[in-house]
């Protein structure tokens, strides 16, 4: 029998909001401990907006909302069907690691603004239409991509603003598409920022001693124009600040946080916002997680952090906005599928194609239909949850799968751990309801379960290690595939709800 849908929230945020009374008014890092990749905010009136890079995953371009900087949830996505330049939805196979790079965000004049860089195409806004930016008018309307600056290798890219009226946009270069990286560059864009007015100049070189400079972010402040990048690798890296009289430079250049003494390996890539810098720190298998650190201005050079070395934890910075229970992935996450819409935390591995599946609210479950594919893995179908870090967890899903007869033996469905290796476990062909569940240790240590009851689970195959998928961490969820038969129909799998604890 199903929990009540109201009854399973008021759970949810009990158990949340109890662990947070524990530590009341405190926070500690991670503020998100999940995979958001690249993360970069900004404010409208009292509210905080988040978005990260998202790559081939839909919805894409994820916002986030928060009143203290700490507590997050999902409120809307930016790319709600596709990847903007691709046509992912009839090709073989999702562009895995490729699609949306490291976004910047900015409210301006009654719109948010979403800058990223594809790789493959080029710079591209995605813009809303206006609003007050009060998080009651989610979700919003977003106009339709514009590659604002086309061509191979232009990515994570920030727009500035400046009081005069010009817009200026600082992006770095991809080596593996330009053949050139570890520069910063500068142009300037038209006045509504969806087009190029001028031709890049490079206004910053990395080489040597900032390698691998990139995920720019333009801010001014005190007649300064300052560019804030990480330098050095995601996993080993450092935060530059660099800043000029002019938004073309030339530049002075400092680290600003750096790991120290500290265990957190490789701070950086993030983005300022008041008193406040948050920057992801990349955990490997449960990929790039979000830290809060606190800053102050000295000599116009910010200063973060434990003077320029990350803190573990500090003072919320706004107790009085602090809701207990917002979280954009509780610690205890259950979907039963009461509604029409799929809520935002879960992302397909490729462009959305009405063929995977639907919500059926009427009977309270999702339907997932046999999607044609060369592979599991390769599937573009894959209904996926972010895996939490520094956390064991299970996921468990109660399915029934019911193949096509006519096709017999050509249609899996069930459980999978998704990443560069994929692991998967079937359900059984038989059209009866039946448990599944991945037991994950702190150390990303898996197990397979299956059961018959929901209440005695048997274990199924050996133990594995989950892995990290393309430029992500490893995710969790569900798949409903068949090989490429020629035939005018398929099978489905039911789920009757799906649970994270």
């Amino acid at each position: 029998m199903k929990m009540n849908v109201t009854a399973k929230w008021v759970f949810v945020f009990l158990f949340v909001a109890a662990a947070g009374m524990l530590r009341a008014g405190v926070y500690t890092n991670p503020v998100l401990p999940y995979d958001y990749s690249d993360p970069d905010v900004c404010q409208a009136g009292e509210d905080y907006y988040m978005t990260s890079s998202s790559f081939n995953c839909i919805p894409g371009l994820q916002i986030l909302h928060s009143r203290d900087l700490v507590h997050w949830r999902i409120v809307d996505a930016a790319l709600r069907w596709r990847v903007p330049g691709t046509e992912q939805a009839t090709s073989d196979s999702p562009e895995y690691g490729c699609g949306v790079w490291a976004p910047s965000i900015r409210f301006h004049e009654g719109r948010f603004y979403i800058y990223y860089g594809d790789p493959d195409r080029g710079v591209y806004c995605v813009r809303s239409q206006a609003t007050s930016g009060a998080i009651e008018a989610f979700p919003l309307e977003w106009e339709e991509a514009v590659l604002v600056k086309p061509g191979k290798g232009f990515i994570d890219a920030c727009p500035l603003w400046d009081e005069d009226g010009r817009v200026y946009l600082v992006h770095a270069l991809a080596g593996s598409r330009a053949g050139l990286k570890s520069v910063l560059m500068v142009c300037e864009l038209t006045a509504d920022g969806l087009a190029c007015k001028t031709e890049s100049r490079i206004v910053f070189d990395g080489h040597p001693d900032h390698p691998t400079c990139e995920g720019p972010k333009f801010y001014k402040r005190n007649g300064y124009y300052y560019i804030m990048p990480p330098a050095g690798g995601v996993a080993t890296g450092w935060q530059l600040c660099m800043r000029s009289r002019s938004p073309y430079g030339p530049y002075e250049v400092k680290v600003v946080l750096a790991q120290g003494k500290t265990e957190v390996n490789g701070p950086h890539q993030g983005a300022w916002v008041g008193d406040w810098f948050l920057h992801f720190q990349d955990v490997g298998v449960a990929g790039r997680i979000v830290h809060l650190q606190p800053l102050r201005w000295a000599d116009d050079w910010p200063v973060i952090g434990n003077e320029g070395e990350p803190v573990l934890n500090g003072e919320v910075p706004d107790k009085s906005a602090c809701t207990i229970g917002e979280n954009a992935n509780p610690r205890v996450f259950r979907e039963e599928f009461a509604t029409i819409d799929l809520p935002l935390s879960w992302q397909w591995s490729g462009n959305y194609d009405v063929r995977y599946g639907f919500c059926n609210a009427a009977q309270s479950m999702l339907r997932l239909f046999s999607y044609p594919c060369d592979s599991v893995a390769a599937s573009p179908s894959l209904l996926l949850q972010k895996n939490p870090a520094n956390r064991a967890f299970t996921a468990t899903a109660k399915v029934r799968f019911t193949p096509l007869t006519k096709i017999a033996g050509h249609e899996r469905a069930g459980l999978i751990v998704a990443g560069r290796r994929s692991f998967i476990l079937d359900a059984p062909a038989n059209g009866e309801w039946t448990w599944l569940r991945v037991a994950v240790s702190q150390e990303h240590d898996c197990q397979f379960y299956t059961s018959t009851d929901g209440k005695t689970y048997i274990a199924v195959g050996k133990p594995f290690k989950a892995v990290e998928g393309v430029w992500i961490g490893a995710k969790v969820g569900l798949f409903c595939t068949r090989d490429r038969v020629k035939i005018n129909d398929g099978g489905y799998m039911d789920v009757d709800w799906f649970e994270i604890r």
